[in-house]
């Protein structure tokens, strides 16, 4: 073992630069990536036969409610923070990893904050940037405020969060640069705008409840809490308590995981050979601007076709025992865990430097010699990513993150399967095939986390 791990070491020290990656993809292609892959999926298998054996409703528990953490006065510190970093953006450091901005946006909000929801509750319905400033303009700071002017139409539903959404994630994933500080400011102001305009014609529990699309994901995040309002809970058990979602609803959810799925698929060798580009030579985003997005919504179109056609054939199998609709708006909630483990494995890597940037432009924001926190000149190092034992222990990480993922999403359709029929061989034939879908969609997930990629 000892010879079979110094081998390891040196092959890796060997390497072609032709694999290199920021997260040590080339030691990692050097592990049996095959067998892990093919381990971490019989464990999901494993926990869905182990689950079938236990009492359908076991996962429920009585602290049902995510906690959710409101106050004006956090939602106004977080609109006077978010007008600080975007007056940053636009006369501070050029340079991504040293303007606050592209820092906190893409790091401290979108992964720290977002992953302290599934372990704390609802965080963003309290630091928010709208409902402070929208009570303190409507008088709603010392009672109920006004009314808005308008009813939020029925229809519209959960649509307006999947085409914002759709956009975010296109700036994000397509959009060649998504961190230069002035455009990344514009883009933050035309959210406010659209948000604030929304809120004001309509209010804010019903625009934050089904249009703003990052309240809607994180209150969905929060619910998978192990901490209810009452005690400690089972993870992801506070979904079983969430109202059916409607079409438009499901499709939001099939959305956040397409989204973050093609954002690992689409820097591989396979899918820039697809699409015909020299993973060797990569030219740049802007290259691959129409590539990317027919692929961001093609990854779109085939998630909401797996998932449709695998609960519609457990329904049938099942004899339809309730209504279809209701079927998919229940169990779409089972994969918010999947989509938890897809962020913590897919931005670990890259936070664990960014954040070190975070905290050198937070000594310094203006980059003028200030010395805020007392770093001095700190030394930002990527050394850790560079090593076997480093990036080991990071590929370690983000397996065991989508494992359990997957796991906890499992759990959770056996349990909402459970509410909805009563007989163990009708349950079984109503998750199977979501099941299914869900165990091959582990093997996708840690086959990425091996695949050949350029970044």
């Amino acid at each position: 073992m000892a010879r079979l791990i110094l081998s390891m070491i040196c092959l890796a020290l060997a390497a072609s630069p032709a694999f290199a990656h920021a997260s040590g993809r080339g030691f990692v292609m050097l592990l049996p990536t095959g067998y892990v892959a093919a381990g971490g999926t019989l464990a999901v298998l494993v926990s869905f036969l182990a689950l079938a054996a236990l009492p359908g409703r076991w996962l429920r528990s009585p602290s049902a409610a995510p906690p959710i953490f409101y106050g004006r006065w956090p939602s106004l510190t977080g609109a006077g923070v978010l007008a600080a970093l975007i007056c940053i953006g636009f006369v501070g450091p050029r340079d991504p990893a040293e303007n606050l901005l592209p820092l906190a946006v893409w790091t401290l909000w979108w992964v720290a904050i977002v992953l302290l929801h599934p372990l704390l509750g609802n965080l963003w319905a309290s630091i928010n940037p709208f409902s402070g400033l929208h009570a303190l303009l409507t008088g709603g700071w010392r009672g109920q405020g006004r009314r808005p002017p308008l009813r939020y139409p029925d229809w519209l539903s959960y649509r307006p969060a999947v085409f914002i959404f759709f956009a975010f994630a296109w700036f994000q994933l397509v959009f060649p640069a998504p961190e230069d500080p002035a455009i990344l400011a514009m883009a933050v102001i035309g959210y406010l705008a659209i948000g604030f305009a929304g809120i004001a014609l309509f209010g804010p529990a019903e625009w934050l409840g089904k249009a703003d699309p990052f309240s809607v994901f994180l209150t969905q995040l929060a619910a998978t809490a192990p901490i209810g309002r009452s005690g400690l809970r089972w993870p992801g058990s506070g979904l079983l308590s969430l109202s059916p979602l409607p079409a438009s609803g499901v499709l939001f959810v099939l959305l956040t995981l397409s989204a973050i799925t093609f954002d690992g698929f689409a820097n591989t060798f396979v899918w820039l050979s697809a699409i015909g580009v020299n993973p060797l030579d990569y030219p740049g985003r802007t290259a691959v601007i129409e590539a990317n997005t027919l692929g961001l919504a093609g990854a779109f179109v085939v998630m909401a076709l797996a998932f449709h056609v695998a609960v519609a054939l457990g329904w049938l199998w099942a004899g339809r025992p309730v209504a279809l609709s209701a079927l998919c708006g229940r169990f779409v909630y089972s994969l918010i865990p999947i989509s938890i483990a897809y962020h913590v494995a897919h931005y670990l890597s890259d936070t664990l430097l960014s954040l070190q940037y975070l905290l050198a432009a937070l000594n310094d924001p203006l980059q003028r010699g200030s010395d805020l926190l007392g770093l001095g000149h700190m030394h930002v190092t990527a050394s850790f990513q560079n090593t076997a034992s480093g990036s080991f222990a990071i590929y370690s990480t983000q397996t065991a993150a989508i494992v359990l993922g997957h796991v906890v999403g499992v759990a959770v359709a056996h349990s909402m399967a459970a509410d909805m029929v009563a007989g163990r061989r009708q349950r079984l034939k109503l998750e199977l095939p979501l099941a299914a879908c869900m165990i091959a969609y582990t093997f996708f997930g840690l086959w990425l986390l091996g695949a050949p990629s350029i970044a």
